[in-house]
C-alpha cells in the first residue's frame, strides 16, 4: 500500500498526529493481499474483467481528450492503486467515477490539465452514445445541469482520495523512455523496439507498474517482445549490427552481466511477462468483449453492452493465438528461475487498517470516502504526508 500510518496521541487526548509515507512499489504478495481485501464478493475473474473495463474506459476518454500516452498510462495506474486502498463495492460509486477522477489527477501530474466539465462531457458521450448522436453541438450533450454539477463534485471529492493514496506525490515515471534506451543497448531492431513500446503500454492494464520500477518494466517489455517474435518461429534476417529476437530472448532469459548493468533481475522480467501474456490470452479468448491490447489507440468497450456491440474495434481479431500463448507460458515456466525473495513494507494489514480508518471520517458524500479532521474521540487529527518510504525520509531532511 502507499501509506503507512503512525499515531502520536497528546497526553490530553485532543489531537492525533498521523504520518503517511509514500510507498512507490509493492511486492507481488502485498498486491495480492491488498487486492483480496478490496475484492469483496467478486471472484478473481470478475475483478479482472472490471479492471479491463476501467482501463478501456480511461483509454477511450483520454484518447478523445487528446491526452498524451503518459497521461493515460498514469491514470490507469492511479485507478489500480486506488483499489488497493478502497473496496470495489463502495455504495453509489461506479468504476466510471473512479476513472474520471484518476484522469483528472493524472492530467494535473503531467501538466495536460482539462477542466472537470470537459472530462465529464467526453465521458457522457462515451457512456451514452445515443444521446451524443442527437446532440446539436459536437461534444455537448443535453445533460441536466444538476447532474453535471453533482458529478463534478463527486469527481473533486474522489480526487482528494486518490491524492491521499499517493501521499500527494506528483512524481510519475513511465517505462516508455527506457524502452528506447534498452532497445539501443541490446541492438534491437526498430520493429522489435516498437513492439516492446506497445507492450509497455499494455503493462498499464495490469498491476506490474505498481510492483516494479519503470526501467525493469521496459526491459521486461523488450524481453517479451523478443519471445513473441521468436517462439515457434525461425530466425528472421536483421540488418547488420542488430541482434535477432532469438538472441535477445536468450540474453534476457539468463542471468548475466546485464543484470548488474541495468540493476535488474532476470526473475523480475519473467514475473512481469506473465501478466501481460495473460492479457493477450484474455483478448484472444474474448474477441467480442475486449479489443486487442496491441491496439491501444483504438476505441474500447464500456460497461454497457449496447456501446460495446456498436464498437467497430470489438471485431478486431486478436494478434496472437491463445493456444500459442499458452504454450509459450508453459515453456517459460519449465525453464525460468524461481521467484526471488523481495523485502516487503511493514505489516500490510496494519497499513491497510490505519489508512482506511482515516478515510471513513468526514462524510464526503461518495460512499464512505473522505478524510476528516477529527478522530473517533473527537480530537483533532493532523496528517503529515511524506513523499518517500519510512527509511528514506531522513535523506530528504
Amino acid at each position: 500500500m502507499d501509506a503507512q500510518l503512525g499515531t502520536n496521541d497528546s497526553p490530553f487526548g485532543v489531537s492525533t498526529n498521523q504520518v503517511k509515507y509514500h510507498l512507490p512499489y509493492f511486492t507481488p504478495a502485498e498486491v495480492e493481499q491488498l487486492s483480496e481485501k478490496q475484492r469483496g464478493k467478486l471472484s478473481v475473474t470478475q475483478e479482472e474483467r472490471a479492471r479491463q473495463l476501467a482501463c478501456g474506459f480511461i483509454e477511450n476518454v483520454g484518447a478523445k481528450l487528446g491526452f498524451p500516452r503518459r497521461t493515460i498510462a498514469t491514470a490507469q495506474n492511479l485507478y489500480h492503486r486506488f483499489h488497493l486502498f478502497f473496496p470495489r463495492n463502495l455504495k453509489d460509486l461506479t468504476y466510471h467515477d473512479v476513472c474520471l477522477a484518476a484522469i483528472y489527477v493524472s492530467s494535473k501530474m503531467h501538466d495536460t490539465l482539462k477542466k472537470p466539465r470537459e472530462i465529464l462531457m467526453v465521458s457522457y458521450a462515451i457512456q451514452y452514445p445515443e444521446f451524443a448522436a442527437k446532440s446539436k453541438v459536437a461534444g455537448e450533450l443535453d445533460i441536466d445541469p444538476n447532474v453535471v454539477e453533482h458529478d463534478r463534485q463527486s469527481l473533486l471529492k474522489l480526487e482528494r482520495a486518490i491524492l491521499e493514496t499517493v501521499c500527494f506525490n506528483f512524481t510519475a515515471r513511465m517505462p516508455f523512455p527506457y524502452v528506447i534506451k534498452v532497445g539501443h543497448a541490446f541492438k534491437a531492431t526498430k520493429k522489435l523496439t516498437k513492439l516492446a513500446w506497445r507492450l509497455a503500454i499494455d503493462s498499464n492494464r495490469t498491476l506490474v507498474n505498481l510492483q516494479y520500477p519503470p526501467h525493469v518494466v521496459a526491459l521486461a517489455s523488450l524481453y517479451l517482445a523478443s519471445l513473441l517474435t521468436s517462439f515457434e518461429q525461425g530466425p528472421a534476417p536483421v540488418p547488420t549490427g542488430f541482434r535477432t529476437s532469438h538472441e535477445i530472448a536468450d540474453i534476457l532469459g539468463r542471468s548475466g552481466d546485464w543484470e548488474r548493468k541495468f540493476q535488474c533481475h532476470v526473475q523480475d522480467l519473467q514475473e512481469i511477462a506473465h501478466p501481460i501474456i495473460d492479457l493477450f490470452i484474455q483478448a484472444a479468448q474474448n474477441p467480442l468483449t475486449s479489443t486487442s491490447p496491441t491496439t491501444p489507440s483504438s476505441p474500447h468497450p464500456t460497461s454497457r453492452p449496447s456501446t460495446s456491440s456498436n464498437n467497430p474495434a470489438s471485431s478486431t481479431p486478436a494478434p496472437y493465438n491463445a493456444d500459442q500463448l499458452m504454450r509459450l507460458k508453459i515453456v517459460m515456466r519449465e525453464s525460468e528461475y524461481p521467484p526471488r525473495p523481495r523485502l516487503g513494507s511493514a505489516n500490510v494489514d496494519g497499513m491497510l487498517d490505519s489508512s482506511m480508518s482515516g478515510m471513513h471520517m468526514g462524510g464526503m458524500g461518495v460512499g464512505s470516502l473522505g478524510s476528516g479532521g477529527r478522530s473517533e474521540s473527537g480530537g483533532v487529527v493532523t496528517t503529515r504526508f511524506m513523499f518517500a518510504p519510512p527509511g528514506m525520509v531522513e535523506d530528504y531532511r
